[in-house]
């Protein structure tokens, strides 16, 4: 059954054809509201993402709708630009000769040496330079304990077995962003039904006694309650159901945060952690229905 598409702005229908807007909305943002799928397709629609090459998601989580750029993205945005030249991802293993060194005159790490024999051993680092003409290359060099909690979470499986992939995808994108100046904010869509704070006094109406009973307080999220409640559904969605399984986690990739006692920063700094976790399974996930095509 066909759902009713809401008012579009300018970009979406310059965008997508009405048609198209259908599918995105019945198999992409099935669970969008008209408000949600909007900012999603204008979102798809203002960058020029391509919501059917897992450019662009959208997820939706309890009262929560994220809306979620991909690794891909960046590619794609960055073969838009003057003086694009493709970008050399390569994986580090652990017979590898390889040297990195300062460039005295840009500031920056640069890959000196790398040769490679067989048997190369284990994957231990990667590194992606982004080369665009008329701009000194920039080249972001990362060891694999950085994604270290990739290989033992709940996709665990799916890395261990596409470690080049998904590693190079990783740091390809960090050095696309810095290169090309490319920034996309994931977007968080929270419905606006936060109660207001309401005192409210009811008279008891035991015969004979005048006297109002004390005041009823609504009880208001604050902040700290609002952050708590998006953590927990993050950690839903990647498994983390138990209070062991949330400690291994904590242990593994934020061993500095008590969830008894950690502050709004803190809390914020873990929503970007999972936020990264969840956008590497979904981006994972996309990969492995490619495959099996």
């Amino acid at each position: 059954m066909n759902r009713n598409l809401p008012t579009l702005t300018p970009e979406i229908t310059e965008a997508f054809q009405p048609a198209v807007l259908e599918v995105i909305r019945n198999s992409i943002a099935p669970t969008a509201n008209d408000q949600e799928f909007l900012l999603f397709a204008h979102k798809a629609a203002s960058y020029g993402l391509d919501p059917f090459k897992n450019e662009i998601f959208f997820i939706k989580y309890g009262s929560q709708a994220r809306i979620q750029f991909a690794a891909e993205a960046y590619l794609s945005k960055a073969r838009e630009q003057e003086g694009f030249i493709p970008p050399d991802t390569q994986m580090v293993h652990e017979n590898d000769e390889f040297k990195i060194a300062m460039n005295k005159e840009t500031k920056q790490m640069e890959v000196v040496q790398h040769e490679i024999g067989f048997p190369r051993g284990k994957i231990i680092g990667a590194y992606s330079v982004a080369y665009r003409d008329g701009y000194p290359p920039v080249t972001v060099i990362m060891d694999i304990d950085e994604v270290s909690h990739m290989f033992t979470g709940q996709n665990k499986d799916n890395w261990n077995k596409w470690t080049s992939d998904m590693f190079g995808k990783h740091v390809q994108q960090r050095a696309l962003k810095k290169q090309y100046g490319l920034s996309f904010e994931d977007v968080t869509i929270t419905q606006n039904d936060v109660p207001q704070p309401v005192t409210q006094a009811r008279k008891d109406i035991t015969p004979n006694q005048e006297q109002l009973e004390p005041p009823v307080e609504q009880h208001v999220l604050t902040r700290a309650d609002e952050l708590r409640e998006v953590i927990n559904t993050k950690l839903k969605q990647l498994g983390i159901k138990t209070k062991k399984a949330l400690k291994e986690y904590l242990d593994k990739n934020a061993p500095n945060i008590d969830p008894e006692t950690a502050t709004e920063a803190e809390m914020v700094g873990l929503i970007e952690l999972l936020d990264l976790n969840i956008e590497m399974l979904t981006t994972q996930t996309s990969n492995n229905d490619d495959l099996l095509e």
